[in-house]
């Protein structure tokens, strides 16, 4: 399970990126079908529409035929059509989707394009008609500039990233810190352990190291599917090209170093509090969401860093390797700062789980 999950990231970016590209791929060779009913109300917008999509009979219930995934869209024109657009006023059409459907939404966002591409060109005509120039209606001439740069378009589908990282770090050492603490004082071997002459420190950083270990590989392994992305998806198949610089990855392996301790440290914290192994997985599988929270939040809605949420861990390195993704750069400082506070408090929470097992209740509290 440990070497199991971190795929899950990588697998499912894949897998999202490759069943959209292929609904893309279908609209672009199979082109768009459009049932249209009442056609002979609108027959110059229906050969507008004709030019770029085929046009079939609409069946006797368009509601019905699309909620049942039959057909994408359906377009209605109403015998009213005619003689509004003849007055001059807003001809009304009725566009029956399912904008639920993820596969249909491309077919949707393409008739209508077509649909206000006829009504800009019809309201051109109407303007020329009265000896207005179309320009009259358009004060605006607005001319984008794009600075976004390829890390950045690919950072779109890159942004999951720092919560996999995280749930990665979990998943990884979660059976080991589990199994070394809860786990042997539920098979009461725990005991005959602590009576070693050993201090409790050494215990502690030994079962730390071990989860760590784990942790690591889980990490390593989540880096290395996503620095296999473009491989596995090239541009001519998802129609962008994914560029993932090893560097980044390689930072990004650095900076999260202070947390694989920290994690493992938590997870040790909380499992040796607990009663039984169930107990323990229970309670740590609802604690690692709390920091892989943050994650999600900046893949829906990136923040502007603050300076306060350099010295957050697990914050501070999701923010980190958000910035790193998009190509934005991070000073030395950053790092510092960050790698730093993780450090500072896994030696709190690894100083708190030696205390604990310093404690005579740690064997008889169960």
């Amino acid at each position: 399970m440990a070497l199991f999950f971190p795929l899950l990231g990588p697998l499912t970016l894949a897998g999202a990126l490759h069943f959209a590209s292929q609904t893309m791929q279908k609209v672009a060779r199979e082109g768009i079908t459009l049932p249209v009913a009442g056609r002979e109300h609108a027959p110059n917008l229906v050969a507008f529409l004709g030019a770029e999509a085929r046009i079939v009979p609409a069946p006797a219930d368009p509601e019905a035929a699309v909620r049942a995934g039959v057909y994408d869209a359906i377009l209605v024109i109403p015998p009213e059509f005619g003689a509004r657009l003849r007055e001059g006023k807003p001809a009304p059409v009725r566009l029956v989707v399912d904008e639920s459907r993820q596969q249909s939404l491309s077919v949707v966002q393409a008739v209508r394009g077509l649909l206000a591409a006829w009504g800009h060109q019809t309201a051109a005509q109407r303007l020329v008609a009265r000896g207005l120039h179309p320009a009259v209606v358009e004060p605006l001439a607005v001319e984008t500039i794009d600075l976004a740069t390829p890390e950045s378009r690919a950072a779109l589908f890159l942004s999951i990233l720092p919560y996999f990282v995280v749930m990665a770090m979990f998943m990884g050492g979660m059976a080991v810190a589990i199994d070394t603490t809860a786990g042997e004082r539920e098979r009461q071997s725990l005991e005959p352990l602590l009576v070693n002459p050993v201090p409790r420190a050494s215990f502690v950083l030994g079962k730390a190291a071990a989860a760590a270990t784990f942790s690591a590989l889980a990490l390593v392994e989540t880096l290395a599917g996503f620095a296999l992305l473009p491989a596995l998806l090239p541009p001519e198949r998802v129609g962008f090209a994914i560029r993932l610089d090893p560097g980044v990855l390689l930072r990004v392996l650095l900076l999260t170093l202070p947390l694989l301790l920290l994690a493992n440290a938590l997870m040790a914290l909380v499992a040796v509090q607990a009663r039984s192994f169930r107990q323990a997985q229970t309670t740590i599988s609802l604690l690692m969401l709390v920091p892989a929270l943050p994650g999600v939040l900046l893949a829906l809605s990136p923040v502007r860093p603050h300076g306060w949420m350099q010295a957050t861990p697990f914050l501070a390195e999701q923010v980190i390797i958000a910035r790193l993704v998009r190509g934005e750069p991070v000073a030395l400082g950053t790092y510092a700062v960050a790698m730093v506070a993780s450090l500072t408090v896994a030696a709190l929470v690894l100083a708190l789980t030696v205390r604990r097992f310093g404690s005579g209740r740690l064997l008889f509290d169960r």
